[in-house]
Formats: structure tokens, sequence, C-alpha cells
């Protein structure tokens, strides 16, 4: 396991909750998100894929969400999560280059309550 790998996944999860200036603290130009629907690509794209998905989701989720697997392998994590009732299922996989996350990917199984 790569201890600078855990960091910035440990990072990238606390900043989860602080809101996208914090999230963005992750990423750099060259950083790509690829989600099921489109893949953004540089900090402004990130940004806007972060703010209308965190805009999109009740306070109360944050409290709610729980981690079932997380593996650090050399520079990549992998995360499958859950934040019930509303995402039974979110898996994030992130590739970590020069203490930035250069690629993630990321799918969640969303469900109206």
């Amino acid at each position: 396991m790569s201890k600078a790998t855990a960091a910035i996944l440990a990072h990238h999860l606390e900043a989860f909750s602080e809101g996208v200036e914090a999230l963005m603290e992750s990423y750099t130009e060259d950083s790509v998100l690829m989600t099921p629907g489109a893949n953004y690509e540089g900090l402004t794209e990130i940004r806007v894929f972060f703010t209308a998905f965190l805009d999109s989701l009740p306070a109360e989720l944050f409290d709610a969400m729980k981690i079932s697997r997380q593996e650090v392998l050399g520079n990549v994590a992998y995360v499958v999560w859950e934040a019930r009732p509303w995402i039974p299922l979110g898996t994030d996989t992130f590739i970590i280059k020069g203490g930035k996350i250069a690629l993630q990917t990321f799918a969640a199984h969303a469900v109206p309550v």
C-alpha cells in the first residue's frame, strides 16, 4: 500500500463533506473525472460536476455515508460506498500522480426517496 495514495484518498473523502473548494484541492488542470454520463477534464469541468452533484444531495446524506470497501494498491485507490436510502451503491477509482488525482472514475446508483 502506498502511504501517499492513502493520504490523498483520505483527504478526498474528508473533503467531500466540506464542499467543492476542499474537493478541488485534490485535482489539477490535467485531471480527468469519468462518469457514466460524461468525462470532465480539468479544474473548471470537474468543479461544475461536483457543484451540481453536491447541490443535488440532501444534507443528511453525509451522515448516512458508509464505506464498505477501500483498497489502495500503489498509485490506485478503490472505494465502494453507500448512503442509504438515497444511494445504495457508489464506487470510485482513483489514479494518483504527483500527489494529486490524475484520473477518477465515479458511478452511483441513486434512488428517488
